[in-house]
């Protein structure tokens, strides 16, 4: 289906991501002005060669060159036109520093001045910036000079997730577009353009949208050090084939197998329990230890394991007028679909609510309330339903994410809700089907 008018677009920087985005819109048909404040650069461009090595990408701008990939040699002229403006500068890390944005604050600050007021034109960032940035200094800057976001100008947040070597079809074929949304105006817009893109469009928060940019490339950084923490553990203890090793890590039906994904894993909670997980993840950690090695990472994973039942315990805190509140604590295995209560996030949470002087604790768990109360002395009262734990408390804390649970997102009755497994939001952009893992066989 054709746009009857279709936005123009301009792309402000050409670098790795400004260049596959200006010409990827270029190859979805759409009309693009792009402009990088490197002169060699532009003038390389123009020759049909770019300054790095990028498979496809060459032969789309010979492809695209003066004919809807126009190489302007002003930021003026390249915006003239534009409805949307996209902006894909460097943001380098500077050492002790953060991000140095000064190059986007730059482009920021031309585009106000040389944008038409009467011309209402969407900024789009994609360069890779800290959580609030746009709300907390993008928006407050175009306001400083007379703009009103939404009505005079739009903005928006729309990270990029390309791999390098893959540029040109992760542009092309995106597995998800985020739309950080400050106005609805801008991101109705890019909506329209994404739409010839087929791909999953999903409306968010500016600060939601660029948490997401660092925590995809934070979890692939872990994953990468897992990994190789892992193979020093190994050479350390010796006689361990380690690709062979890893090669029947990957078998492991969690990849890519139903229902108990691997993608379930990474996923947040109030702490993994049973009994395999603390035991062979301490175990392992001990054992390295024995060879000469610190394993750091295993390490700070059971340390993250105790930080987040310590922040649950504190977010049950503030939320109390006075400790003799009654709280009512949600589950008490350590995972649904199951009574075993060994290590059980539960009892690590009521220990230091306890601690704290609540004393006013109850407890419901669908199948593991006699396993909990042989297996630890708490005094805690046991209740006999949801319907009764919940009309009787005055805060209720989900701590294992069993089904039934879920009907508290439709609750009315105004109790506190502390959503320790986060099952009562997801349903706003997952599947309700998607819910039903229910942690699987993670935690």
């Amino acid at each position: 289906m054709t746009d009857i008018n279709p936005p123009v677009i301009a792309v402000i920087g050409l670098g790795f991501v400004g260049l596959a985005a200006a010409l990827g819109f270029t190859e979805k048909g759409y009309n693009v002005y792009a402009f990088d404040i490197d002169v060699m650069k532009r003038n390389g461009l123009k020759q049909g060669k770019i300054p790095f090595y990028e498979p496809d990408m060459e032969e789309a701008l010979s492809a695209h060159l003066n004919r809807g990939f126009n190489l302007c040699e002003s930021m003026e002229e390249a915006i003239s036109q534009a409805d949307l403006i996209f902006i894909c500068v460097g943001t380098p890390y500077q050492e002790g520093g953060g991000l140095d944005m000064s190059s986007l604050i730059s482009a920021i600050h031309g585009i106000s001045r040389l944008k038409n007021r009467d011309h209402f034109k969407g900024i789009i960032v994609k360069s890779t910036i800290p959580p609030g940035t746009i709300r907390g200094i993008l928006k407050p800057l175009l306001e400083s000079v007379g703009f009103e976001v939404g009505c005079d100008v739009g903005l928006a947040y729309n990270p990029e997730f390309l791999r390098e070597g893959n540029a040109w079809e992760d542009f092309l074929k995106p597995d998800r577009i985020i739309i950080g949304e400050v106005d609805s105006r801008t991101a109705g817009l890019m909506e329209q353009v994404y739409r010839r893109f087929e791909s999953p469009c999903v409306r968010v928060s500016p600060e939601t949208a660029e948490y997401l940019k660092y925590a995809s490339n934070a979890l692939l950084a872990t994953l990468i050090s897992f990994a190789n923490e892992q193979a020093m553990i190994a050479e350390s203890i010796g006689d361990i084939d380690i690709t062979q090793m890893f090669h029947l890590l990957h078998m492991d039906k969690r990849w890519s197998g139903f229902p108990a994904r691997m993608s379930h894993y990474v996923y947040p909670g109030c702490g993994f329990g049973g009994y395999c997980l603390p035991k062979d993840t301490l175990g392992l950690k001990h054992t390295a230890s024995m060879y000469g090695h610190n394993a750091k990472m295993l390490e700070a994973v059971m340390q993250v394991n105790q930080d987040i039942a310590d922040f649950t315990a504190e977010q049950i805190i503030r939320l109390l007028n006075h400790r003799d509140e009654q709280i009512g604590i949600l589950g008490l295995s350590f995972k649904p679909g199951s009574d075993d209560v060994r290590n059980s996030p539960a009892a690590r949470i009521i220990d230091l609510l306890l601690d704290e002087g609540c004393t006013n604790l109850t407890a419901y768990d669908p199948v593991a309330m006699f396993p909990f109360r042989n297996h630890y002395d708490f005094p805690i009262r046991m209740m006999n339903s949801l319907h009764e734990i919940t009309v009787s408390s005055d805060i209720c804390v989900i701590v294992t994410a069993w089904p039934e649970f879920q009907s508290l997102a439709y609750n009315t009755s105004g109790i506190k809700i502390v959503d320790a497994r986060f099952m009562l939001e997801s349903n706003k952009t997952i599947p309700k089907e998607e819910l039903q893992w229910e942690e699987g066989s993670t935690k």
